[in-house]
Order: structure tokens, then sequence, then C-alpha cells
């Protein structure tokens, strides 16, 4: 891996062709995971072919129809990233799809590298499971799509986290970079949006560092569309800013034989999940569901 600074992936940076983001496993310096955004216009179309690794079509914003293996799926899709939980479609390995939106939108292509190969899937947005997580300040909402217990895939694991502004996410700090009792070895791709302002999108801030066998140092300050790359270490706080809430899509793949998210909380900040016991999740969570925004009574 490279210089850490190279770990921040600013919006536009990798974009090739019809794609805003581009991280392979080579541009990475990894194995598994990738992540590409596809820009569709009005009417417009894509061809992808997936080669030795499994995807997602998740749509970011906008509805789309994916065509694979002589399957057909209209995926509904949604307005934003804070706008709902969205549906989407699993793509197996060495496969050629379309994808087309009559509206034009922005599709999350999250893929890691396999060996097996599944069958083309649908994942209705109701059938993902939406957990809130955290309390007080540290409280935030995780929509599981491809993850462990709730959908199968061969190596893939994709999440994405709502955060509202103010609070921390992925804290305490933890790390998943090696294969033992309790740890899963895992690369990730942090890729971020943040909401709008009355003066255009905000910030926030993402933080790693490693351990004094694989030192690793980066606090980045990241804006709309950028992304963070986490090779190995700790990994947290994300840290959203007051009055800007924060969203941030995680793909995450390696090269353990069982697929399982396995997590180490950092010893020195481990004590906070301790404290979610006595306090109160903050009202605002969850933001959204299958059906849309959630509101909340006054």
């Amino acid at each position: 891996m490279s210089a850490d600074a190279e770990l921040h992936v600013r919006a536009g940076q990798t974009a090739d062709g019809p794609f805003a983001a581009v991280i392979t496993p080579e541009s990475a310096g990894w194995g598994y995971s990738g992540l590409r955004v596809l820009d569709l216009p009005p009417g417009g179309s894509h061809t992808i072919d997936t080669g030795d690794a499994e995807h997602l079509v998740l749509p970011l914003s906008g509805g789309c129809r994916v065509e694979c293996e002589g399957r057909t799926v209209d995926v509904a899709g949604r307005e934003h990233v804070f706008d709902r939980v969205t549906d989407f479609v699993y793509l197996p390995r060495a496969a050629e799809a379309v994808i087309s939106s009559r509206d034009g939108g922005r599709f999350a292509l999250p893929s890691a590298r396999c060996e097996h190969r599944l069958p083309v899937r649908y994942g209705p947005a109701e059938q993902v499971p939406v957990e809130p997580r955290g309390a007080g300040n540290c409280s935030r909402q995780v929509n599981g799509y491809c993850m462990p217990d709730g959908f199968p895939a061969d190596r893939l694991l994709v999440c994405e986290v709502l955060t509202p502004g103010g609070n921390w996410s992925s804290y305490p700090p933890h790390k998943h970079d090696e294969t033992r009792e309790g740890e899963s070895r895992l690369e990730e791709i942090y890729y971020f949006e943040i909401a709008a302002g009355p003066a255009g999108p905000g910030v926030a801030y993402q933080r790693v560092y490693g351990t004094p066998g694989r030192p690793l140092d980066v606090l980045a300050e990241v804006r709309d569309r950028d992304a963070v790359l986490i090779p190995h270490g700790w990994h947290g706080p994300s840290m959203a800013a007051s009055g800007y809430d924060l969203y941030y899509l995680n793909v995450m793949a390696g090269p353990a034989p069982e697929r399982a998210w396995l997590i180490c909380d950092d010893p020195a900040h481990a004590w906070v999940r301790g404290t979610w016991d006595t306090a109160t999740l903050d009202p605002r969570v969850p933001l959204t569901s299958a059906g849309g925004p959630v509101r909340k009574e006054a």
C-alpha cells in the first residue's frame, strides 16, 4: 500500500467514462474489494462485465433496469441516499449485465473477487435488515444489504450507515485485519455522501490508524462522494459535522474461507460500547425505512 494520504480518494479523482469513481483491487493495492459508481443520464444504459468478481447493483439515486443471464429486474431505487432503504440486484462473476435508467441516476457497483458462482438475484428493500446501533451521540442506522446473516454471497459484504449530524459512527474504533478467534481479515472501502445545508454539501471526518507492527495514520476531511480505503488497522470514528447527516457505503471482502464480519475493538476505547446499555437512542434514528424517510412524532 502506498502513502497514507493516498488512502483518501477524492470525488472525481478516479473517474473514468461513465464511472464517477473506480476503485479496483489493483488501484487499492489489495486482493478482493472493489467499487465503481456508475452515472447514467436519462435514457442511458451501460453494459458491464463482472469478470472475476461478484457485484451488487445498488442505487444511490434513481431507479434502473438490470438485464443479466435472461433475467430482467426493475429496481425502484430511491431519490437519494437519505430518502429510503433501496432494493438491489446481485450479479455473479463471469456475467454480462446491462444497466439502464429511464430517468437517469447514480448506481454503486460494490464488488469482490471470488471463486464460486451464485445466481442473479433480486434483493427487495423490505427484506434489508435495518439496525439502529449505538446510543446517544453514537447513534446511527445500519442497513445490511449483503451481510452474512441476511443475504448469500461468496465473499462480498456490503452495508450502508446513516449518521445524524453531530453524531459519531464506526465507533469505538475497530479493526478486522487478522484471521483469528473473534476477528476476520477484510479489506474495506468507505464511500461517503453528505447531506446538503443551505450553502451546499457539508463535511465529515474519518480516522484510520495502525498498530505498532503496521503503522498507519489518516485523518481525512471527507466531502460528498469521497472514499477512504482501509487496508488494515483501527478505523473510526466517522464523524458527522453538526447540521449535516452523513452516509457511507461499506464494501468488504477478504481471503478467509468463511464469509464473516468479525471485528476487534481498540482496547483503549472499547469501554464506550458498555455505556450504551444505560443511554437512549438518538430519536432521529432510524432516519429511513423501505417505505421512505421516518417521520418522528412531535
